[in-house]
């Protein structure tokens, strides 16, 4: 089994940063893709950012591109996904998840992490 534990949300004023780390315990795959989806208040679900393990490509939402960068450290079985130029509107809990496919979608998702709440204020 694979467990996904996220940590690095937190309080930032608009314009500011955060990274957020998810490390992966148990086998990964290298078919696996990772990444993360966010849910604010009242809103669906979302995809934020995708990275595959073994190659290493990315993708984004429009609405994080250019502003949010996914990465990999392999020796360390971890995820990351800095956040720059944050706004008032990606306040939201962002959770890491991980899928036996080749991009990152919700009802592909075979593992969530627990969490992480990203409150940015203006």
């Amino acid at each position: 089994q694979v467990q996904l534990v996220e940590s690095g949300g937190g309080l930032v004023q608009a314009g500011g940063s955060l990274r957020l780390s998810c490390a992966v315990s148990g086998r990964t795959f290298s078919s696996y893709v990772m990444g993360w989806f966010r849910q604010a208040p009242g809103k669906e679900r979302e995809f934020v950012a995708d990275i595959s393990w073994r190659g290493g490509t990315t993708a984004y939402a429009g609405s994080v591109k250019g502003r949010f960068t996914i990465y990999r450290d392999n020796a360390k079985n971890t995820v990351y996904l800095q956040m720059n130029s944050l706004k008032p509107e990606d306040t939201a809990v962002y959770y890491c998840a991980a899928a036996s496919a080749t991009r990152l979608r919700v009802g592909v998702v075979d593992y969530w992490g627990q969490g992480t709440q990203v409150t940015v204020s203006s």
